[in-house]
């Protein structure tokens, strides 16, 4: 036997999934995995993206992808949030001025948000995972509740402060969906100082009512 022949006999043939570069699951993998998850879940919904799919798009084993962030609903969570992060930025709007422009600060802030093209799109793929599928739905209304409306209540010196913030937030959340999402007209049409104008009224209502202040 030559020595060709013994060395090939002697080196077992490996099986399986060859192993992965230092790309695969060296430094950056996690913000890696993040960006892969939320292109998955923009591009698919919540119900049909995967973590084998997610793991792919971020190239490394779908194994790491459990190791950093857990089952598919903890990544969609970590993913929401990522994208929901510009909408978070609401308590510092409601802090930058006086209660007398507070409807009106509010809402031209969301409607911005949701006006720019860079976040209208992940947005629009967060509502429609929400809209079908409980878990999500559930995922969300969470980061909501802790993350938005518990922080703007806390802004408000006035009766009933978090029911006031819930109830200016679906004023807010019925006209995006139905100027973003649903795109009825003439609303998703109207120019958006317009419906500004038309809108901040009611919310400077549900928010300050008589006599309420930010704190």
């Amino acid at each position: 036997m030559t020595a060709a022949a013994s060395g090939s006999a002697g080196t077992p043939r490996r099986r399986g999934r060859p192993a992965r570069t230092d790309t695969g699951s060296g430094p950056g993998a996690r913000e890696r995995i993040l960006a892969a998850a939320r292109a998955e879940f923009a591009a698919r919904g919540y119900d049909r993206a995967s973590i084998r799919a997610i793991a792919k798009g971020a190239d490394v084993d779908p194994a790491l992808v459990h190791h950093y962030y857990g089952p598919k609903e903890q990544i969609f969570a970590a993913a929401i949030e990522t994208d929901f992060a510009p909408a978070l930025e609401a308590q510092e709007v409601i802090r930058a001025g006086g209660p007398d422009t507070l409807g009106e600060r509010l809402t031209r802030f969301i409607l911005g948000v949701w006006e720019d093209p860079a976040t209208r799109e992940q947005l629009l793929a967060i509502v429609r995972s929400a809209v079908a599928n409980e878990t999500a739905a559930a995922i969300f209304r969470d980061l909501v509740t802790s993350r938005l409306m518990t922080r703007i209540a806390g802004e408000l010196d006035a009766p009933d402060a978090k029911l006031r913030s819930e109830v200016a937030a679906a004023h807010l959340v019925g006209v995006a969906m139905l100027r973003y999402v649903i795109k009825v007209e003439p609303l998703a049409s109207a120019d958006v100082e317009q419906v500004v104008a038309m809108v901040a009224p009611a919310v400077q209502r549900h928010l300050a009512g008589d006599g309420a202040q930010p704190t």
